[in-house]
């Protein structure tokens, strides 16, 4: 064998075995790498946490106007002698004063 072709055959083996050595480091370590990414698919970060409880407390706010909004056409035909937006009214007071709770209240500056 010439010196070149020696040459040629130690790096070929050397850059080989770099590859063989990188390939087992891959598959050893993969477990780890697919737990890791399963656990964070399963845990709630608190960004998003609270990016979801500021849709929920503004969804209860929005069903609050809402029902707030039907509250006063409802006491105002219950007025004018409508019996069932008398009980309407009454259904729809309960439902806010369930809402009422879960809803936060701002400070008033």
């Amino acid at each position: 064998m010439t010196k070149s072709s020696l040459t040629l055959a130690i790096m070929a083996a050397l850059t080989l075995s770099g590859c063989v050595a990188k390939t087992a480091f891959d598959i050893a370590t993969a477990p780890v790498r697919a737990g890791a990414k399963v656990a964070d698919w399963a845990t709630t970060s608190q960004d998003e946490a609270d990016r979801a409880r500021g849709r929920e407390i503004r969804r209860r706010e929005e069903r609050l106007g809402e029902l707030t909004e039907d509250l006063d056409k409802l006491e105002d035909d219950c007025l004018a002698g409508n019996d069932r937006a008398c009980r309407d009214a009454v259904a729809t007071r309960q439902e806010i004063e369930a809402l009422l709770p879960s809803v936060p209240v701002e400070p008033e500056p």
